[in-house]
């Protein structure tokens, strides 16, 4: 498994691989309702974060298939951290996890936030995550607010 930077000609295939997990975060299965965040993981859009410098973008790479997605906006904020429904339950979200933090290194203020799906929560505690609100439910999506603070 190779871990490296994303370029603007993979946001096709990073919208196509966030698109095939939006069920575990869209309050209706088929998306109803979500149009709006939809948007945001157009190929257009996620073209518009690989291409801001506010955001550190990474891919995992199995044999040429993606196989996950980090993404760290503003050395603070993780934006994305997406599986692949065939890679999920194999340690690949800790090291997409751990391979953001060492990229960001010292730029970072000593903690992380994250919106997470209520699916991925559990993850994020394992991480070191603590919730900071209940869950959230708009705009078709559900998500918990949580954060990381370094040791």
């Amino acid at each position: 498994m190779d871990i490296i930077k994303a370029t603007v000609e993979d946001a096709p295939v990073i919208s196509r691989l966030i698109g095939s997990v939006t069920r575990f975060f869209t309050l209706q299965p088929d998306g109803a309702g979500a149009e709006d965040f939809l948007k945001t993981i157009s190929p257009d859009a996620v073209a518009g974060y690989l291409a801001d410098p506010r955001f550190a973008y990474f891919k995992a790479v199995d044999n040429g298939t993606l196989a996950g997605v980090v993404a760290v906006r503003d050395t603070s904020h993780l934006y994305h951290l997406f599986v692949d429904a065939s890679f999920q339950r194999r340690g690949l979200s800790r090291l997409l996890w751990d391979h953001a933090r060492a990229v960001v290194g010292e730029a970072n203020p000593g903690y992380f936030t994250v919106n997470s799906t209520p699916y991925a929560q559990p993850v994020y505690e394992r991480f070191g995550f603590v919730a900071t609100g209940p869950r959230v439910e708009t705009k078709g999506i559900a998500f918990v607010p949580m954060r990381w603070v370094a040791a």
